[in-house]
């Protein structure tokens, strides 16, 4: 009985694809200009020939992960498959996350029958992912310190913190007495000073759930009792934002560090509002610069009133020498 020839024609195929790959591991073996041995350089991504130093293949990708382990013990606790945990979910990222559009992987829209399936597996994947009111509480707070941080522009590792902030307060039962919203935010403004992002409290007022005074309250007891190390607000922190949302120069920016750095000096700096300052300082400068700013500009950017910028700049200039 003859071979069909279709699975003849597959089994030559096959042949000449074991021939070629046979032929690139020799050719990657042995240095096709001296035909000396080839070794590979992990650390710099090379193929190089131990005999003459040709360089055959340079650029390689380093397919193993990105952590080291040396022994197995740290090997499996290292190991992991998927995205990598973060403390901006409550469950770390480690659950299903199931979307909200009803479409499948080519786009198409579902039949009535599945939507109906994919909503009851929404529902109860839900209530796997907070088994208890501890979850929620932590679930509802992040999406909080998230919501708000997007409202404010802050980086991830703002976000972060805060996150962590929260985990430990929740862990030493600091909430009782005090809401969540008031909490998540305290957590959100500590993490925003201490990476030297500040924000301001009447900022963080407008796009919070609570209102100024609680939010004081609430922060200055989360930094008691949790031992954070967050330093006085410095007023060229606010600066490289302020010059930025008010598309101002360079150059205004520098003259305004010098402002700020003169007034150090002075002693006009204690007692004063950190965010009032830069302001005013951002104002002094622009006038010093020829760069065009109003004080409500400057106000609605800064969100404090024209009185305090009017103030605050007066005095910037007189220890400038400057006349105001």
């Amino acid at each position: 009985m003859s071979e069909s020839p279709v699975r003849s024609n597959t089994r030559e195929r096959t042949q000449n694809e074991e021939e070629v790959t046979e032929e690139t591991t020799e050719k990657q073996d042995v240095c096709p200009e001296c035909g000396g041995n080839v070794a590979t350089d992990t650390e710099h991504g090379e193929t190089v020939c131990k005999d003459c130093g040709l360089v055959i293949e340079e650029d390689s990708i380093d397919r193993g992960p990105e952590w080291r382990a040396f022994d197995s013990a740290e090997r499996d606790r290292k190991s992991r498959v998927g995205a990598p945990t973060t403390n901006m979910m409550h469950d770390k990222g480690l659950s299903t996350n199931i979307g909200w559009q009803n479409k499948d992987a080519y786009g198409r829209s579902l039949s009535s029958e599945q939507r109906q399936k994919i909503q009851r597996l929404r529902t109860w994947n839900e209530r796997f992912r907070t088994r208890d009111s501890k979850e929620r509480n932590l679930k509802q707070a992040l999406g909080e310190i998230d919501r708000m941080a997007s409202a404010l522009g802050l980086p991830q590792n703002v976000r972060e913190t805060a996150s962590v902030i929260y985990r430990r307060a929740l862990g030493d039962d600091l909430l009782p007495g005090r809401s969540i919203e008031g909490v998540a935010t305290s957590a959100l403004y500590a993490s925003a000073r201490m990476a030297g992002s500040p924000r301001s409290l009447d900022e963080m007022a407008v796009v919070s759930r609570v209102d100024k005074m609680e939010l004081t309250r609430t922060y200055r007891y989360i930094v008691r009792e949790l031992n954070l190390e967050v330093q006085p607000a410095d007023p060229e922190q606010y600066l490289p934002r302020f010059v930025s949302d008010l598309e101002l120069t360079d150059e205004t920016e520098r003259r305004a560090r010098e402002l700020i750095e003169r007034a150090r000096k002075g002693g006009l700096l204690s007692g004063k509002s950190p965010v009032g300052l830069a302001a005013a300082a951002v104002y002094a400068a622009a006038l010093l610069t020829n760069d065009k700013v109003t004080q409500s500009e400057v106000s609605d950017v800064a969100s404090i009133s024209e009185v305090t910028i009017r103030n605050r700049y007066k005095e910037l200039l007189e220890a400038e020498d400057v006349p105001a």
